[in-house]
This record gives structure tokens, sequence and C-alpha cells, in this order.
């Protein structure tokens, strides 16, 4: 296992969409540890394949603790989400990929979202709370949307103009 690169803000792979992953294999399941490996190591709760410049519909997720004992690791290979709840909530959301910056985001309360596990198994998967806003944020990622995307425009420029700043400092 190996910890990758974290892509940060504005590198354009984070606004690509990624391609479905065709290949249940090794080199897959190597990936989906790396990917765990760089989550912990960062740390947090989810990572979506784009963030370390990896353009396959891969997400990782774990937030297990005593509010969602159930969560554990969960390694996600090209999910759909198939339903959402009607009913919203706000929560506050971060990214690995825009270090140090949380901002509140109203997504849908409750998800389905249906998958398959690296071993090439289809799950179809109800969540609600953290779990839900989480999926919904990584899967995201692999179609090029950030929860930046979901803020106002002038703080969503506001974040952008920081890490293109940043971005240009550091080169």
């Amino acid at each position: 296992m190996a910890v990758r690169e974290i892509l940060i803000l504005p590198d354009p792979l984070l606004r690509k969409v990624a391609e479905p992953v065709e290949a249940f294999d090794e080199d897959l399941q190597k990936t989906v540890d790396d990917m765990f490996e760089t989550m912990y190591d960062a740390p947090g709760i989810g990572l979506a394949g784009p963030q370390i410049g990896y353009m396959k519909r891969v997400v990782v997720i774990d937030l297990a603790d005593e509010e969602n004992p159930d969560s554990g690791k969960i390694a996600m290979v090209n999910p759909e989400i198939v339903g959402l709840s009607e009913e919203t909530a706000v929560s506050e959301e971060g990214c690995l990929s825009i270090p140090e910056l949380y901002y509140e985001v109203e997504r849908p309360a409750e998800v389905t979202v249906k998958y398959f596990t690296p071993e090439g198994k289809e799950v179809t998967r109800h969540a609600t709370g953290r779990l839900a806003v989480c999926m919904q944020h990584e899967i995201d990622h692999l179609d090029g949307v950030l929860y930046i995307d979901y803020l106002s425009r002038l703080k969503r420029d506001r974040v952008n103009k920081k890490f293109q700043k940043k971005a240009r400092l550091a080169s």
C-alpha cells in the first residue's frame, strides 16, 4: 500500500468526469488499498479516485465511530445514486482537495446508492446522516463537482481565487 498525493484545487483533474471501472482485478484492489491509506493519512473520511489523479469511478469512505457503528470501511466502484429524499439537511462539509475550509451545504437527507465492491459484487445501500452526506460528496467528485459548487457564487469565487493564488505562489 502507498500514500498517494492528493490533488488540490485548482487542479483541472478535479473538474473532469471519471470513467467507469471495467476490470475488477488486482490493480483495482491495489488502488482501493492505496486510497484508504491516503485517506487515513490525510486524515479524512472519504476520498474519490479523481482526488489522487485516478480517473475511474471509485470512492472509499470510513466513518466508523460510535455515532455510525455500521458504516465502517466502504469501497464503492461505479457508484450510482438511485434514490434521494425530498427532505434536505444542512451540514458542514470540508474536502481533502480544498484543505482547511469548511462550509454549510444543503443536500438530500437520505440517499440510496447502487455500486459494486472491488470484487465485483453489486450492492444497493440506503444511507442517512453523515454517511448520506459523504456518499453524495464523494460521488460528486466522480462527476467533476466540488462541494463549493453548492455555495453562493460570492463564496465559491473567494475559495477559487484563494486556491489559484496559492497555486501561483507555489509554482
